[in-house]
């Protein structure tokens, strides 16, 4: 019998889900490697728990009564309360909707959580709008993912994905590899559906989600049919195995030491497939190779997942900004003419950021099924200059900062012994803050860029949307050339003189 998500329809919190019903699905069996043992419960491991709560409070914070509006609307199935990342906007006010909705979530989590559930079901939110791109490979798998979306949606449904086949030769193509079944793929067919093995990357979240959905968003050649699918498995089905880098929650002892780490780090999962059955109502995609590809970029999946990913990493600007603002008030400089001008920068950078992902819902357009998309160039203009611009905003930090992150001291526990609090009331404090109040604004900081948990924020967001090259050749694929080009044909043809 193929497994379910426990708990997955909520009884509590208006008819959505709570934090208490998303704790207790955990709970279903799951299997999660992590130093060398069988997780047996991620809600209670001491690396993993804080970040089950910190998902937890996501629920609740979306069934908070006056919060209702913002984060819910009316399903059109059951009539109930349903998250708003499962609306598929019509008109800029629903995508601007979608936006707010995103953004109170980004808000709870400082913007430091890239997999929360609204990011997968807004890829479902595409696929949903325009199933023709799946009918092409059959129609019962455009009616399949419809019902999968309606599924996710009344049920409040948390899902994940693992898109990236594994870093073993990346000079061959799948089918090529020295082993058939070393990227997932289809390795058995049943009267009910497929049987999938291999590995697949990189699920982040993917231990706390209630369905991995498993599919390629890398190109595939002929020839790698059997690697070309779209299947949703629960996180618990048999056979499938998660093996989650190691947390960085394991040394987050306290929360003056470690503030961010200790609640917002989502590890990132590799995916084994040990022959995992999927039935035929969970696939979407089998062994086609164009659907693979245009599920992507035919349908606004993409648009609509990266435009909740850029509502989150704005607001992970703002909360850096603020940073860097609290540690230059911390020492004085704030009114330094020096500082101003990085300052100004970092703020001209954040504004850019922040005012094309508005722009997303202004220069929006209207396909022929009624359907809103994000604008493309908006879009992959930011996508595409996210890894240089993130590392430029962060060394301006790093500038700021001087050597305040590194001269603090070592723990917590440096505060409770007397002869060395003293010291530390006594020559670190700030101008404007005692040695305890400016010691946290630090550790944040550092724990923000320096720490473990930092440089895994950092290289998250340089590759985020993917290879820059790929992200640029996608800004090349939508800007408006035959528009600029038109200009100098009118320039050509000014009359002499």
């Amino acid at each position: 019998m193929n497994p379910q998500p426990k708990s997955i329809t909520a009884s509590s919190a208006g008819g959505l889900r709570s934090g208490r019903d998303f704790l207790e699905s955990l709970n279903d069996g799951r299997q999660v490697f992590l130093d060398g043992e069988l997780v047996k419960d991620v809600t209670k491991h001491s690396s993993l728990a804080r970040t089950a709560h910190t998902l937890a409070g996501l629920f609740d914070l979306a069934a908070e009564p006056g919060l209702r509006d913002r984060m819910t609307f009316t399903s059109p199935k059951t009539g109930q309360p349903v998250l708003r990342a499962y609306q598929i906007p019509k008109t800029t006010d629903d995508l601007r909707a979608r936006r707010l909705f995103s953004e109170v979530w980004a808000e709870a989590t400082f913007g430091l959580m890239g997999r929360t559930p609204d990011h997968v079901a807004s890829f479902f939110c595409g696929y949903a709008a325009v199933p023709e791109v799946f009918k092409a490979g059959g129609a019962q798998f455009a009616a399949n993912v419809v019902n999968f979306y309606e599924k996710m949606r009344d049920n409040h449904l948390y899902a994940s994905y693992a898109i990236v086949p594994p870093q073993i030769d990346r000079s061959k193509p799948a089918h090529k590899q020295a082993d058939p079944t070393l990227y997932a793929g289809i390795v058995a067919e049943k009267d009910g559906g497929i049987v999938l093995k291999g590995a697949q990357q990189l699920a982040t979240g993917g231990l706390y989600s209630d369905y991995i959905y498993l599919s390629c968003i890398h190109p595939l050649q002929p020839g790698d049919e059997n690697y070309a699918n779209g299947a949703m498995i629960p996180a618990n089905a048999p056979g499938l195995k998660l093996y989650p880098r190691r947390p960085f929650g394991a040394v987050a002892s306290n929360s003056l030491d470690y503030p961010l780490s200790g609640r917002f780090d989502e590890p990132d999962c590799f995916v084994v497939l040990d022959n995992v059955f999927v039935p035929w109502e969970n696939v979407f995609i089998h062994r086609n190779i164009d659907v693979c590809r245009d599920q992507w970029w035919k349908t606004p999946a993409h648009a609509y997942g990266n435009c909740q990913a850029q509502t989150r990493y704005t607001v992970k600007l703002r909360f850096m900004i603020g940073l860097a603002k609290r540690i230059n008030e911390l020492s004085g400089n704030d009114n330094n003419p020096a500082v101003q001008v990085q300052m100004g920068e970092l703020a001209s950078l954040v504004s850019i950021i922040e005012n094309m992902l508005l722009s997303q819902e202004v220069t929006a357009s209207v396909d022929s099924n009624g359907v809103l998309w994000p604008s493309k160039t908006a879009l992959y203009s930011i996508m595409a200059l996210q890894s240089e611009l993130n590392a430029r905003m962060l060394e301006i930090i790093r500038e700021l900062s001087g050597a305040a992150m590194i001269t603090l001291p070592s723990s917590a526990a440096d505060f409770e012994n007397a002869e060395m609090n003293a010291d530390i009331e006594r020559y670190m404090q700030s101008g404007a803050a005692d040695a305890k109040a400016r010691v946290a604004v630090m550790r944040m900081a550092w724990d923000f860029i320096g720490s473990e948990f930092g440089s895994r924020q950092q290289q998250y967001e340089k590759f985020y949307g993917g290879a820059s090259f790929l992200v640029k050749q996608n800004m090349f694929r939508n800007y408006d050339f035959k528009r600029a080009t038109g200009l100098v044909e009118k320039a050509l043809t000014l009359p002499a003189f």
